[in-house]
């Protein structure tokens, strides 16, 4: 099969779909893969490293679209990417589809076959596809939280941990997934106070479980959530529904409540974000202020630390891209019912249900379309 990955070209994204390792993987299992050149600079993956491995360099992604049987990225195809698409072409990547309408339809109307890392399951209903990358950002969503609570910044001027004779800040973690732990690992890390917020008993035992005393846990329908949110200092929202728009559990009048320079890092933006008054940022431009309140909305988080995440995105991916480069999608999905989960857009057809939902689009089940 002949792999293609591009270079990344969402504002600063560093990171790159397969590493010099997978390549050599790949190429020892009798694929041709294609990498845009300088395409893992950024990661600290060069060509020659590339080359090594047994891949060929190409100078623009236009090649790399018009030969490659399936586009490997990290983030979403960007318009003048979907432009490039093949019908029956295979883009492997996360798609995030349900807070991206006009992607969507580029998608369907390419007619290729778009498999979502985000939505590809495990036998216990869990995404290890997506958990990495929610690994990364939950743990950057503290270190970013507590920057920003820099007075330089325009946050509150406070110290996350605190000092001697100082209490340590306030953080609010919303969601006690993959995101949530990781979060709350650095936010006890550095000894800050720390409540997390989930709908799951069970799941608030088994954090209980993990960190002790460090962190107080609250299930959501026995919270006042308005008296959590005005009491914290750094509030992050790491809510999840599988493929589906994050529901906005912060409303514009909590924010009202808030203290002035406190933050809000919604690590949920990717799918359109958890608080009201969120919007999609960038690296190159983190963050605004809504009623003295800092947002961090950055959409690609785990792009800040590319080679860190290149590495554990690629541990996770590569068993999956192995499969499909050996047995072809329709076999590569029919075995494995998890992987099937994975299936967002084929041949002109929504197969993922809360795509479809979210706007209004006719739902096709998956198993109706590889046949």
């Amino acid at each position: 099969m002949k792999i293609g990955v591009p270079k990344e070209i969402k504002p600063q994204e560093n990171r790159i779909g397969l590493t010099p390792e997978s390549v050599k993987l790949l190429v020892s299992e009798g694929n041709e893969i294609l990498i845009e050149n300088n395409g893992g600079y950024e990661a600290g993956f060069y060509n020659d490293q590339y080359k090594k491995a047994g891949a060929k360099i190409v100078e623009k992604a236009e090649d790399i679209f018009n030969e490659a049987e399936i586009i490997v990225k990290v983030k979403e195809p960007l318009s003048n990417e979907v432009k490039m698409i093949r019908e029956n072409q295979i883009i492997f990547t996360y798609l995030h589809l349900a807070a991206a309408k006009d992607l969507t339809q580029g998608l369907i109307d390419s007619k290729s076959i778009c498999i979502a890392y985000e939505t590809v399951t495990d036998n216990n209903g869990r995404l290890p596809l997506l958990a990495p990358m929610s690994a990364v950002a939950g743990r950057m969503s503290v270190q970013a939280g507590a920057h920003c609570l820099e007075k330089n910044q325009k946050g509150r001027g406070l110290l996350l941990g605190g000092a001697p004779g100082v209490e340590p800040g306030n953080v609010v973690i919303l969601g006690g997934g993959v995101v949530g732990e990781n979060a709350a690992v650095i936010a006890t890390g550095m000894r800050a106070k720390v409540n997390i917020v989930d709908k799951s008993e069970a799941r608030l035992k088994e954090l209980k479980e993990i960190f002790g005393d460090k962190i107080i846990p609250n299930l959501s329908d026995k919270t006042d959530l308005d008296k959590l949110i005005s009491e914290c200092d750094l509030l992050v929202g790491g809510v999840l529904i599988p493929g589906a728009e994050a529901p906005k559990l912060i409303t514009k009048q909590m924010i009202k409540k808030m203290k002035r320079g406190s933050v809000i890092v919604d690590v949920a933006i990717d799918q359109g974000g958890c608080v009201e008054t969120s919007k999609p940022t960038t690296h190159a431009d983190p963050t605004y202020i809504v009623d003295d309140v800092v947002h961090y909305c950055v959409a690609n988080m785990p792009g800040g630390v590319p080679r860190t995440s290149t590495l554990a995105l690629n541990k996770a991916t590569l068993p999956f891209l192995a499969k499909l480069a050996k047995d072809g999608y329709k076999k590569a999905l029919k075995d494995d019912t998890n992987f099937m989960e994975g299936l967002n857009v084929c041949g002109g057809d929504v197969t993922y249900k809360a795509v479809a939902d979210a706007f209004g689009y006719n739902y096709v089940s998956p198993d109706k379309v590889i046949n």
